[in-house]
């Protein structure tokens, strides 16, 4: 069904593409239609990887559709695809290529002055914490993305806005198998996954609770003994933050399972972070959080405990420079992570160079997919171009 789903997406971007560039199409009056993309491309370099040279690009067409039909009522569509390609490989030795194409974001919506409804592949996020987030349970970003890209969820969300700015969230997910972040079961696409969250106001900030209900599944997964189709996963979650001159924030989620299946049972993550913007300059902004987690067969037991520390800098350099930086500290295993970028903007089009030194055994929380490219010492250069 997915990848009918991307042939059809495909075709129908690519019909409204044509049609868009050789006519405008016909607005009524308070429509809104935008047709854009981002192409990004990048070079990485490390001399201790097996294929020590990494390049790669990937194109994000975007098409959106609005439509006013009364007052503060909006009807609004988004597609877009995610078209991805890599090459890998050692001088005169050996490479490896790889590519993708699928929907990256697919939904309609309804919304008011209070009140929102979306249904399709959408982004869903919440929380408090700045980088290490606990309550990372439906998307995958990764700090040290520059373009903060994320795969999204099929599903239903809606959200309704008081006028004190409390708000409440209700989610129905739907068709979603791979796991997510913080996730090592997948998830049994077959049956609905659903959830809430509740915002409130408190003094100096905000505070919200948050729940989520899945059905794990862990058939082919070769570190159980007992494969089981479902698994019942109840997520409770939260999180605060207050502005007291300075930014503090308290998050944390608890996951557990329903049927013992080991240590993997019961799952706890904390944050806790500070951030604050000295007056040097034109204003350093550092932020500093720490992280536990744990899994344990009995809850809040941490005894297989990981302990991460993290401590990141920005500073602009100009109207179009900024120069950051993201240093990590896994006080478990006592290994030391470093990141930095220099970033600058030339009208659309932008330029990152990366620089790391980290160790060969790459541990970071819920940052799968990128070990073999930022393990070790290496260099990355992006170029990136919006339309």
């Amino acid at each position: 069904m997915r990848a009918s789903v991307v042939i059809l997406f495909v075709v129908l971007y690519n019909s409204t593409g044509r049609s868009c560039l050789s006519q405008e199409p016909s607005l009524q009056p308070g429509d809104t239609f935008n047709l854009s993309g981002q192409f990004s491309a990048w070079i990485n370099l490390n001399y201790k990887n097996s294929l020590p040279v990494i390049s790669g690009g990937r194109y994000i067409p975007s098409v959106y559709y609005g439509i006013r039909p009364s007052g503060k009522k909006l009807l609004d569509f988004e597609a877009s695809a995610n078209v991805y390609g890599s090459f890998a490989f050692h001088p005169f030795d050996t490479a490896s290529a790889d590519g993708i194409l699928k929907p990256y974001r697919l939904w309609m919506r309804y919304s008011s002055d209070q009140f929102e409804m979306r249904l399709g592949l959408q982004k869903i996020n919440f929380g408090s914490a700045s980088l290490l987030r606990p309550l990372m349970w439906f998307d995958q970003m990764d700090p040290r993305d520059p373009l903060h890209l994320t795969d999204g969820v099929w599903g239903l969300l809606a959200r309704y806005y008081f006028l004190n700015n409390a708000n409440v969230w209700l989610w129905g997910l739907y068709g979603n198998h791979d796991p997510r972040a913080w996730e090592l079961i997948p998830t049994n696409k077959r049956i609905p996954e659903f959830g809430g969250r509740i915002q409130i106001p408190v003094p100096h900030g905000e505070a919200a609770l948050s729940y989520h209900h899945r059905i794990g599944d862990n058939r082919g997964m070769i570190m159980f003994n007992n494969y089981l189709e479902k698994i019942p996963e109840d997520r409770f979650g939260f999180d605060a933050r207050w502005d007291l001159g300075t930014g503090f924030w308290l998050e944390g989620s608890w996951t557990r399972k329903r049927i013992n299946i080991g240590t993997l049972t019961n799952q706890e993550i904390f944050n806790a972070g500070i951030d604050y913007t000295f007056q040097l300059g034109k204003g350093l902004y550092s932020a500093y959080e720490h992280l536990l987690l744990s899994y344990d067969q009995k809850a809040f037991g941490f005894a297989n405990r990981i302990s991460f520390s993290l401590l990141t800098f920005s500073y602009p350099i100009g109207l179009f420079d900024k120069l950051s930086s993201i240093v990590y500290f896994n006080w478990t295993n006592k290994t030391l992570y470093n990141f930095v970028t220099w970033q600058k903007q030339f009208d659309n089009l932008m330029l990152y160079l990366m620089g790391y030194w980290n160790p060969d055994a790459y541990e970071l929380p819920a940052q799968t997919g990128s070990e073999n490219m930022f393990s070790g010492k290496g260099i990355q250069i992006m170029f990136v171009f919006n339309h």
